[in-house]
């Protein structure tokens, strides 16, 4: 007989618990030998690891396709309303060995048209002559927890419209064959492409648009084929799209799609602009993530005229109703060349804009957009981001996991304000220690992986600083460095004095045509070089950079983290995650008054983090007063110091100009004022090495900060959009299982 599952089993089941077939380990390798053997055609004595991989893959893959395909039964019969749209760079080719997850969708492959002329006919403006490339999709499933439902997510990949031209190839002409088909599908091949040069823009726009035009004609195929759209035996009727449909606009990468729903209403269905406008308005709503300028799309105007004619038109339309009311209002911006701001045409085209924490909202509404907010201030909200308390906590740190459940029960998994019954344990003993036990096992763990990895010896008792995300100016990776390398000073300054242990990490990625970003990354890992291999400084102070910082590393990470950074100029963050990540899995948070800082401070207490820095306020009368750097540079010794080792070539003996270029930003024009925040950032570190040498006081604001992780469950932040945004009421109906009959 089976041992019955413990309850940390049983938690660790995230998404297969309760499925019929897979409690049984007999059926569950019966099933694996079947996919190994038929699947992948492949035995025991010649199977690689992958082989296994694949086959475990496609055996849970089996037991999900049950769920998913009930789940999509049941959003058919009762139409809930469907949400549409869903340093040194090497390739990763993640798809070389196919992906057992995802099914391809070949019947559903849909033609997405570039370039062209548009011709204006009786009948109205038509778009011919185009170059055609096909998307073919590819779902995969996605299990809820523990409630039956496996939703679907969509990708596209580019395919050439017709097979390999053999006709071009058996006449000589094969490089061209082969060009005419890579170019194709090049759209969906490489993730991020430098858009320094055109060739670069041009293949983002394209990308952009790919994506837009083959999510739309889905949503149109399926709302078509539904009894909704159906009512009239001769022609779909529109009427009802908004109201079954909502297209949420994440940033403004998808901003084409409101020009491309306009054109089909129009140019398709031969809607009045007037309808069109005003269904298209109701179906799509906006999310801005950014208040930095060069963040806002904004795309030229003869690239527009080239590969996308009909949709140029269609948004000089869209100008002109923004133009009657304000020209500050206009979507395209008087430069040279002309610009389309894609911030703004997404603010005109949505029925709603959010941003993604309160304080980047009030900038939204006062800096940002605020000509647009001042016409019509009833669309603006906003909605804090959040994490999922499954992944961030659950799978990667069950170690917590358990001894919170322990105290209070499972429901905070899916209520996640539960947490804040851990404050009745604020003064237990056991449970103080339980939750320090928990971190230093995570650190040793991760201290282990660190070693192997980067060959540097890390000592699991100093404290675990942590500073992840993307390498920028603004989240101020350069403020962290002045640090490190003034405590190195200090160090080496009194080597006999008893410093508090420090592993610093960094990681992050730059983007490809971001020379700032990877000359930040030189720095960091040029300082780590100096650090690390000093016998004076020992273990009192490491320094990693973090490579190929990704979901899986972040896994191993967070959970071992101290520490966490959240350092960017107050004002620059629209609201961060990382930050939410780490409050849930027990690390103190050094940060600016900004983005989701704020409310997390307003949660915990101000006294539980340890804030430091302007304030928005404060930022803003520097800008008009203006900022002196050099006036910091010569008051503050320790900086200056900083400063010239950089300056003179002391962490680049080799190449004593390599950081020039940063200096001279952080000394002449640093638009976010690193060392305005110096000495206050210098001094609030003191502040977390005096209260790191009180574990016991330590680790009592650590569950503070976790019993007051409840607001950021992206839960909470979904039901939100659910509600004020897309007008559908959040339904926690469990679905029952394939092996059940249905109601």
């Amino acid at each position: 007989m089976a041992r019955p599952l413990t309850d940390h089993e049983k938690r660790k089941q995230i998404s297969v618990r309760g499925i019929a077939g897979l409690g049984d380990v007999a059926e569950i390798k019966k099933s694996f030998n079947r996919h190994l053997h038929f699947t992948l055609v492949k035995d025991r004595n010649v199977a690689t690891p992958r082989d296994y991989y694949f086959a475990l893959a496609h055996t849970v893959r089996d037991h999900l396709v049950g769920r998913w395909i009930r789940t999509q039964q049941y959003y058919y019969e009762k139409d809930p309303k469907v949400l549409g749209g869903g340093f040194v760079e090497e390739a990763d080719d993640w798809l070389r060995y196919g992906n057992p997850w995802e099914k391809a969708r070949p019947e559903y492959m849909l033609p997405v048209h570039f370039y062209g002329r548009v011709e204006h006919t009786g009948a109205g403006p038509k778009w011919v002559d185009t170059q055609v490339v096909l998307a073919m999709p590819y779902d995969t499933p996605v299990p809820g927890f523990k409630n039956n439902t496996v939703n679907t997510m969509r990708l596209w990949s580019a395919k050439a419209p017709n097979d390999f031209n053999l006709q071009e190839f058996n006449v000589g002409d094969y490089i061209q064959a082969v060009l005419d088909r890579n170019l194709a599908e090049n759209i969906s091949r490489v993730l991020y492409p430098n858009d320094n040069f055109f060739e670069g823009k041009e293949l983002r726009l394209k990308q952009e648009y790919f994506v837009v035009a083959a999510t739309l004609q889905d949503i149109i195929r399926r709302f078509k084929s539904s009894k909704f759209g159906c009512r009239d035996p001769v022609r779909t009727s529109f009427e009802s799209f908004p109201d079954k449909v909502a297209i949420q606009l994440n940033d403004t990468h998808p901003a084409l799609a409101i020009p491309e729903l306009m054109r089909f209403f129009l140019d398709v269905e031969k809607m009045s602009w007037e309808k069109a406008w005003d269904i298209t308005r109701r179906t799509c709503s906006y999310t801005n993530h950014t208040v930095l300028p060069e963040a806002l799309e904004r795309w030229p105007v003869y690239m527009f005229e080239k590969l996308l004619p009909r949709h140029l038109l269609i948004i000089y339309e869209i100008n002109q109703l923004g133009k009657k009311i304000s020209l500050s209002l206009s979507l395209s911006l008087p430069l040279s060349p002309y610009l389309i701001n894609m911030a703004h045409l997404c603010v005109v085209g949505s029925h709603a804009v959010n941003g993604v924490a309160r304080i980047h909202s009030d900038i939204v509404k006062s800096t940002v957009f605020k000509d647009f907010y001042d016409v019509e201030p009833e669309k603006f909200q906003n909605k804090t981001n959040g994490i999922t308390p499954r992944r961030w906590l659950l799978l990667c740190n069950p170690g917590l996991a358990d001894i919170i459940a322990e105290k209070i029960g499972e429901d905070f998994l899916k209520d996640l304000y539960q947490l804040r019954k851990l404050l009745d344990y604020i003064n237990d003993d056991v449970f103080i220690r339980d939750v320090a036990k928990v971190k230093q096992e995570n650190k040793q763990k991760l201290a282990v992986y660190l070693e192997k990895q980067y060959k540097v010896k890390i000592n699991p008792e100093s404290i675990f600083d942590i500073h992840v995300k993307r390498i920028h100016e603004y989240k101020r990776q350069l403020l962290n460095c002045l640090h490190i390398i003034t405590y190195y000073n200090r160090i080496k300054k009194e080597p006999n004095k008893m410093f508090v242990p420090r592993t610093i990490m960094v990681g992050g990625k730059a983007a490809p045509g971001y020379h700032m970003a990877k000359m930040i990354i030189k720095l960091i890992t040029s300082v780590a070089q100096v650090v690390n291999n000093d016998p004076v400084v020992g273990d009192r102070l490491k320094v990693i950079f973090l490579e190929n910082y990704r979901v899986t590393l972040a896994e191993k990470v967070i959970p071992a983290a101290d520490l966490s950074e959240q350092i960017s100029t107050a004002g620059t963050e629209a609201s961060g995650t990382g930050n939410m990540k780490f409050m849930l899995n027990g690390a103190l948070t050094i940060g600016t008054m900004d983005g989701a800082n704020v409310e997390m401070a307003e949660e915990a207490g101000e006294e539980n983090l340890f804030i430091f820095g302007m304030r928005v306020e404060e930022v803003e009368a520097m800008d008009r007063k203006g900022y002196n750097a050099l006036e910091y540079y010569e008051r503050l010794p320790e900086l200056r110091q900083v400063m010239d080792q950089i300056r003179t070539g002391f962490f680049s003996p080799k190449e004593p100009e390599l950081f020039k270029g940063i200096v001279n930003m952080l000394m002449h024009h640093d638009r976010f004022k690193v060392f305005a925040d110096y000495e206050a950032y210098i001094n609030s570190q003191e502040k977390v090495n005096n209260l790191y040498n009180h574990p016991k006081e330590w680790t009592k604001k650590v569950i503070r900060n976790i019993a007051a992780s409840g607001k950021f469950s992206s839960d909470r932040t979904i039901s939100e959009y659910a509600k004020e945004i897309w007008g559908v009421e959040p339904s926690d109906v469990k679905i029952p299982p394939p092996n059940e009959p249905r109601d």
